[in-house]
């Protein structure tokens, strides 16, 4: 039984090549005194198309494996985007509600505090929280409305009743 029957590469190997490499270049070799160098070439050239057929199927398997992990990756990025834009409405909508239900319990007290809490002030946390956008002119909405309900607050207020003696 010889190296070649065996499927194992021979022993004998320059140090630092590649032992694949040098298996085929020594069965080559063999080939080549065996047949002759005309045969030979003829041999390789009739393989040759072969090799190529099977490089682009190698070549092909190999892109398809990496498109597949890019699109598991990039489903994985919208299962994630989507889980927060969901917790993003979700918290959104419950402080839109809290903040509504909090307006509407302290109105008959303090009509300023409703107007805070359901004014501009809850449209622009709604919109950070649901659409995760933030403007400058919000911000300005939300400073206005306050003042005005402060400065309105300030001027309405109920005269402290007398001292008790």
């Amino acid at each position: 039984m010889t190296t070649e029957d065996s499927g194992a590469p021979p022993t004998t190997q320059a140090p630092g090549s590649d032992p694949i490499v040098s298996a085929g270049l020594e069965i080559a070799m063999k080939w080549g005194q065996a047949l002759g160098a005309d045969k030979l070439d003829i041999a390789l050239k009739a393989l040759e198309p072969e090799l190529r057929r099977a490089h682009l199927e190698r070549m092909k398997r190999l892109e398809m494996q990496r498109q597949a992990a890019e699109q598991e990756l990039q489903e994985r990025r919208d299962q994630r985007a989507h889980k927060r834009h969901l917790t993003g409405v979700v918290v959104g909508a419950t402080l839109a509600v809290a903040m509504l239900g909090a307006g509407v319990f302290v109105a008959a007290d303090a009509w300023w505090l409703a107007a805070l809490l359901c004014g501009p002030s809850l449209l622009a946390l709604a919109k950070v929280f649901v659409l995760n956008r933030s403007d400058a002119d919000d911000m300005k909405a939300v400073g206005a409305s306050a003042r005005t309900a402060t400065n309105a607050a300030a001027q309405a207020q109920p005269p402290s009743p007398p001292p008790a003696v």
